[in-house]
């Protein structure tokens, strides 16, 4: 018998450490640009990038609380997360292995 998403329970750790931590990592995807800027800025300033670097910092925070506050954003990485979820019980091999190449010689 196949589950269904709308039949995962999902534990508490799952729902407020896990999920958010797949949330975090995608927003610091979606949110590139700002993060390399910033990362630039901090580079170029040194010990001063607390002053010099506000600007940048003040607009990837912004970028990430956006994409944390999306409800639309955290259902997306709640289906996601099932997913992964349903294929590992299906076959038991984590997901960083499943998406590491294999080897085209052997």
């Amino acid at each position: 018998m196949e589950t269904t998403n709308e039949d995962v329970q999902l534990r508490h750790v799952e729902l407020d450490v896990l999920i958010p931590k797949m949330m975090r990592e995608k927003a610091r995807e979606r949110c590139a640009e700002q993060v390399e800027a910033f990362t630039h800025c901090c580079k170029e300033s040194g010990f001063f990038m607390v002053f010099k670097c506000r600007e940048e910092n003040a607009a990837l925070k912004d970028c990430l609380i956006k994409h944390y506050q999306d409800p639309v954003f955290f259902e997306e990485c709640k289906k996601e997360y099932i997913q992964e979820k349903l294929e590992f019980e299906r076959t038991g091999i984590p997901s960083k292995q499943r998406k590491q190449k294999l080897p085209t010689s052997m």
